[in-house]
């Protein structure tokens, strides 16, 4: 059973800042900022990251609402089941925050077994791929297949590192949301 939910940012920012929050003009200013500065991870992104990240976005919660999940939000917040300590290196000041699931509505949560990106993107055949689940749903893949960052930590084993949570919905976030 899943106790807790992880978030991972830079201090230098905060929390749930997040580039689809933006107008498109707006987060590609941001994101092209990073890149000149190549500000951690993100400053290796492709020059069409922002198109291909809000369709599969868009493609997400149309599958959550399919499965009867309720999104507030446009574009979700993002987290992951279980500690990943290596995506504090994707920050020039990493940080971590801990929330209890509790603090979540079931229906304003959704998992993809993986990061978003590879989940949606990869062709290889693997029953999670291309697949939205509901929190119900996740525990039963995680049965079967364990957390990804304790069988591939290193990502040698493929692009499924940990299991992504789209937060669909500010609420549970408020303590922590910058207005």
């Amino acid at each position: 059973m899943l106790n807790f939910l992880y978030h991972y940012f830079d201090d230098l920012t905060g929390p749930f800042r997040n580039l689809s929050d933006l107008e498109p003009e707006e987060a590609e200013r941001v994101l092209n900022d990073i890149r000149v500065n190549k500000k951690g991870f993100a400053s290796k992104r492709s020059a069409d990251y922002l198109a291909i990240r809000r369709s599969l976005e868009e493609t997400a919660r149309e599958l959550f609402i399919l499965k009867g999940g309720k999104p507030v939000r446009n574009y979700p917040h993002y987290m992951t089941v279980g500690e990943c300590p290596w995506l504090l290196e994707w920050f020039e000041k990493g940080k971590q925050l801990c929330i209890p699931i509790k603090d979540f509505d079931p229906c304003s949560i959704s998992f993809t077994y993986g990061d978003l990106f590879p989940t949606m993107r990869y062709q290889d055949g693997k029953k999670y791929r291309g697949q939205v689940y509901t929190l119900d749903e996740v525990n039963e893949i995680i049965n079967e297949f364990g957390l990804p960052q304790e069988w591939n930590s290193f990502g040698n084993n493929g692009p499924e590192r940990y299991i992504e949570v789209q937060v669909w919905d500010d609420k549970p976030l408020s303590r922590w949301l910058l207005n």
